[in-house]
């Protein structure tokens, strides 16, 4: 039966269904409305209530399968799914079949405590509903909540969806679209939806760290060409725009979710796995499930534009006043954009201090309706198309220690050509993005590395080091830029003196990343070559023989490869005097 009808005649609370069994420390779901009534033995089947209504979800299920040996499969998702079997790229296979066949029903269990849980949530309200998948794995759960889910194509965008063996890039888009009841009110009530918040979420390889990137509305740049499937189903290719606002990579000339996905690689160089988008209800459903956010002001706020009025000190707002709250940006810092991401980035972290409390983790009644809440409010993309697949994702994030999670912004200055916009810092930007793609922490994380490894690799930098004139190299391209093993030659040969290399066009096969293959013999010239280009020890791959008189080393160029004179090691600590915001601090807005 669904949990949602279920027990409401009697007035029960749908999360109260789910009751703690003493014998076994699981919370398990009752199947009687009657809370008189203990709940049966696990593994056993429940009596029905002569009053209880029968099972019915909350959309419209798909057609039962025709074996009698199969379970019936869960309900469609909310207006359908779009964009299944849609466009889709060459590292995006298209879905066969349907979803998934759902549990068996009868009797499920929830933990009643999980230590991944309290690191699983550090997305804060936004990536909440991952917990789902952990904390609520029973069958009438699952399909209610999958029932909530809405989601729209990545239109070939992403990578075609996480993986265990390599960061994760999840991006959150908080659009300015005005429906919903009582948010006519604010600004542009005919807004078409764009991309007013954006937050890039990475999560390291190892799942040690995370930072999560705010990318500024105004940035100007440029917006790639996006073929996209369209509300109707129908497929087109929407034109790029040189030098526009960032914000209008959603919404704009019907652009979706994934033109914005399209636009954030771009600019930075990370493909993006996922996108989760919410808008005004979202944030008001959210933070009144959780039960209201704690926040600290350092004076008296009394904005007209976002409605907010609040005195100097410590506060706990939900719903209608936390929109207002996150909308406010005159009366903070310097009354811009870019002070406004700064208290979203305070707000965000409280956000996750709060979830991550038992006060939070032991409820069941504020897990159910944070969930509910949460697969409501928000738009998916279609690879995370239903709860398992969450799951999945939030079992990934759930080592994340929020004290390793650090909010910044993208390195901006302002444009001298239009002083409503910025223009990225190109002195900053650059090293923030390199951090990011090359996996390097913003908080001192410790490396789980042994000794010896470390050692090796640094030897590989240290010794003698070649004249550039006795550094002889064939340069390929094995997955850079057009044009890259040309423009490294140039720069090689006039830059730094190295005249005894050669363009070798494109590599036999592409490689992941640029790396330098030499002999025993040539170590020394690769450490001059590696010095020169900025490069790590670890893309240099030294052979067992050596090389033969007068052959040159093999560097072939890869994705990293952005352009001559460039390095390509990424920096080790972030850019000095870079906004940032550590997610285990509170901070008082000013």
């Amino acid at each position: 039966m669904d949990a949602q009808g279920r027990g409401r005649d009697e007035g029960i609370d749908p999360a109260d269904q789910w009751v703690l069994n003493p014998d076994t420390g699981d919370y398990e779901l009752r199947l009687t409305p009657s809370s008189g009534r203990s709940a049966a033995p696990a593994g056993s089947s429940a009596p029905r209530s002569s009053g209880a209504r029968a099972a019915a979800p909350r959309r419209k299920p798909e057609p039962e399968t025709s074996s009698p040996g199969e379970r019936a499969s869960v309900p469609g998702q909310r207006g359908g799914r779009r964009g299944a079997g849609g466009r889709g790229g060459k590292d995006e296979p298209r879905k066969q079949g349907g979803r998934a066949a759902a549990p068996a029903a009868g009797r499920r269990k929830v933990k009643a405590k999980s230590g991944k849980k309290k690191a699983l949530i550090w997305t804060g309200g936004v990536l909440a509903f991952l917990l789902v998948g952990v904390g609520t794995a029973g069958y009438v759960a699952y399909q209610h909540f999958n029932g909530n889910i809405t989601a729209v194509s990545t239109d070939g965008a992403g990578t075609g969806g996480f993986s265990k063996d390599r960061a994760i890039n999840v991006l959150v888009i908080g659009t300015d679209k005005r429906t919903g009841e009582g948010n006519e009110g604010y600004g542009d009530a005919g807004s078409v939806g764009h991309a007013d918040t954006n937050i890039l979420f990475h999560v390291s390889k190892d799942r040690t760290n995370a930072t999560a990137l705010s990318i500024p509305r105004d940035l100007i740049t440029d917006i790639p060409e996006c073929p996209t499937q369209l509300e109707d189903g129908t497929e087109k290719d929407i034109p790029g725009t040189t030098g526009g606002r960032f914000n209008t990579s959603l919404g704009q000339a019907e652009r979706t979710p994934s033109c914005t996905m399209r636009t954030v690689t771009e600019l930075t160089g990370l493909k993006v796995d996922h996108f989760m988008v919410a808008d005004f209800n979202a944030v008001k459903s959210l933070t009144s499930a959780v039960g209201g956010v704690d926040v600290c002001l350092a004076k008296d706020i009394n904005d007209k534009d976002s409605h907010l009025k609040l005195s100097k000190g410590e506060h706990t707002i939900e719903g209608e006043q936390a929109l207002s709250f996150l909308r406010t940006r005159h009366s903070v810092g310097f009354g811009s954009d870019l002070s406004r991401i700064e208290i979203q980035q305070q707000f965000l972290g409280s956000l996750m201090r709060k979830l991550k409390s038992n006060d939070t983790l032991t409820s069941p009644t504020k897990m159910f309706k944070l969930a509910d809440a949460a697969t409501k409010a928000l738009t998916v993309d279609d690879k995370i198309d239903d709860i398992n697949k969450l799951r999945k994702l939030g079992m990934e994030l759930a080592s994340v220690d929020p004290k390793n999670i650090t909010f910044t912004t993208v390195p901006v200055l302002d444009n001298p050509d239009d002083k409503a916009t910025v223009i990225l810092d190109e002195s900053k930007a650059p090293q923030v993005f390199s951090m990011m793609r090359e996996d390097v922490s913003f908080t001192a994380v410790a490396k789980q590395e042994k000794a010896e490894e470390k050692a090796a690799e640094a030897a590989k930098l240290k010794g003698a080091k070649a004249d550039p004139a006795d550094v002889r190299v064939d340069v390929f391209n094995g997955g850079a830029p057009p044009g890259s093993a040309q423009a490294a030659l140039d720069w090689l040969q006039n830059e730094k003196g190295v005249l005894k290399s050669t363009n070798k066009a494109n590599a036999p096969q592409d490689v992941k990343k640029t790396q330098l293959v030499y002999g025993p013999n040539q170590a020394d010239q690769a450490r001059s070559l590696a010095e020169m280009m900025g490069m790590s020890a670890s893309a240099l791959k030294p052979t067992t023989t050596d090389a033969a008189y007068m052959e040159p080393m093999v560097l072939t160029l890869g994705p990293d490869f952005k352009q001559a004179g460039s390095a390509l090691s990424a920096p080790q600590k972030a850019p000095e005097n870079i906004q940032r915001v550590e997610a285990d601090k509170a901070v008082c807005a000013k």
